[in-house]
């Protein structure tokens, strides 16, 4: 594969799935403590690889979750937040301003927190309760964060009653990287397809739904806008009928983003509307990806990890076919803003 280390994606990936023992340690701790609802907040990226994990607290678990963005949630005043809320908060680099800045928000009000990193001391590790640090790079630290959070967060639904089949699920995971890789090789030609159709494309619109959402949006705003340049729109499924469909035209690309959750309807709903009405339409369906070993009924929660790991792919094709490196910025964490 291009510009791909499997021997680095798997030391990252394996380190992850090798902090279940500490993980579900600060599960058991922070359960027997007690807490009456879930704040998952961040920045950027971090705020959108939280998002699936609300949806799926949300429809599987009857613990109250929040994802919130932190600049604003530090602004907010929530009303639902409070010394017995349990707090998840990332940033890759364990100094992203914002995330810090309510991660000592959380901290001074009492509640319990984690905070999930790349780097240790550096300040969100020094801040929270329950550092979880697993060193990881732009490239891979997607796949690293949401193998975490699986663990993280279904052992706490599990430890709260709702996920049973937790121990089963978690050992799955464990050899989970092994079948992301398989999936990435799977995916590699239709990847250098899209980098080579698309490399001059001026516009794209990037749809999601449930929780492949959040990667919809980060794609579009974390990738495609950021390291690329390229203007885009993120797009939910749900709404996409309540305005953006009026700019579709024969030659819009469209990338739409399909799971196997309760809102694969949605985008199904929005695959119907742009075969008729677009010439560009890429579709990434995890129903496509093969996972051996992975129940059946395991599936639905995996579908954001398995769209970012073969968006990855796509990425770095981008960054070759267009010569514009994933790595440049003009202003982000260049300039003062």
């Amino acid at each position: 594969m291009l510009n791909f280390s499997k021997q680095k994606y798997l030391q990252v990936t394996g380190n992850a799935t090798a902090l279940r023992g500490q993980i579900e340690e600060i599960v058991d701790q922070v359960s027997q403590k007690g807490f009456k609802n879930i704040f998952l907040i961040g920045s950027g990226g971090a705020i959108a690889t939280f998002y699936p994990f609300e949806f799926m607290i949300n429809s599987t678990s009857t613990i109250p979750a929040y994802a919130e963005i932190a600049a604003e949630f530090v602004l907010q005043n929530h009303k639902q937040f409070t010394e017995d809320s349990l707090v998840i908060l990332s940033s890759l680099s364990g100094t992203t301003q914002e995330t810090v800045a309510a991660a000592k928000y959380c901290k001074e009000r009492g509640a319990t927190t984690i905070g999930l990193t790349g780097e240790a001391n550096k300040p969100l590790a020094d801040t929270v309760d329950f550092p979880i640090v697993n060193f990881a790079e732009n490239d891979f630290a997607g796949d690293s964060n949401q193998l975490i959070l699986y663990f993280l967060i279904f052992g706490l639904m599990h430890k709260h009653g709702d996920f049973p089949d937790y121990v089963t699920f978690a050992s799955q995971l464990e050899e989970l990287p092994e079948q992301l890789l398989a999936a990435k090789e799977h995916f590699e030609a239709q990847a250098e397809n899209f980098a080579v159709t698309y490399k001059d494309e001026p516009y794209h619109m990037v749809v999601g739904a449930g929780n492949t959402w959040g990667r919809a949006y980060s794609y579009a705003m974390c990738v495609l806008e950021e390291m690329q340049w390229i203007k885009t729109k993120s797009i939910h499924a749900a709404e996409f009928f309540h305005g953006t469909l009026e700019l579709v035209e024969e030659d819009t690309s469209m990338l739409l983003l399909k799971g196997e959750d309760e809102a694969r309807p949605l985008m199904e709903r929005v695959e119907r509307f742009a075969e008729r009405y677009t010439k560009k339409l890429t579709i990434i369906d995890t129903k496509d990806i093969e996972l051996p070993g992975i129940s059946e009924e395991f599936r639905q929660y995996l579908s954001p990890i398995v769209i970012s790991t073969l968006l990855q792919r796509i990425s770095v094709h981008l960054e070759d076919k267009r010569n514009h490196s994933l790595e440049i910025r003009r202003y982000y964490r260049t300039v003062a803003y």
